[in-house]
């Protein structure tokens, strides 16, 4: 499937919160999960305006997927990456990543970290990240523990 990927306006921030919701839902994860989630998952007109936020849009104008670059200088994190799951498996998730790593180049970065949902971990490698290391957070108490991975970006993009 061909997306445009067009940087996000604050009018979509309700678009890309439905579909950050929609997406983490899918792995079945409990309710209340979700709504611990909730902040996280929330995407303002705040956060649009002040952030590296892009929208992957299809023929018919359809908001698809996004993702959200974080951090500064040499080293930037990807905070959000997010496909509405009935695309899932059609490549925007692909495309999405791969504007992604080349707009960090862009602004300089070098390394793109990603703390992953443990579902998501597959996807990152295929897309040649690297999983470096664990962060542990808590969660009705009891450890729950993400990958953490990286993206070495080369000079020749």
């Amino acid at each position: 499937m061909t997306v445009t990927i067009r940087r996000a306006t604050p009018e979509q921030a309700v678009r890309l919160t439905q579909i950050a919701h929609s997406a983490k839902s899918y792995w079945g994860y409990p309710s209340q999960w979700i709504e611990l989630w909730r902040n996280q998952l929330t995407i303002t007109p705040d956060f649009v305006r002040s952030n590296e936020v892009y929208a992957a849009i299809d023929a018919d104008g359809v908001v698809l997927g996004f993702y959200a670059l974080g951090g500064e200088g040499v080293k930037r994190t990807l905070e959000h990456l997010w496909v509405q799951p009935s695309s899932f498996g059609a490549g925007v998730g692909r495309q999405l990543f791969e504007h992604a790593m080349a707009r960090a180049h862009e602004l300089g970065a070098r390394i793109v970290e990603i703390e992953s949902d443990p579902y998501a971990e597959g996807f990152y490698q295929r897309m040649g990240a690297e999983t470096i290391g664990e962060v542990t957070y808590e969660l009705e108490g009891l450890p729950r523990i993400l990958p953490l991975m990286a993206y070495y970006l080369n000079n020749d993009l």
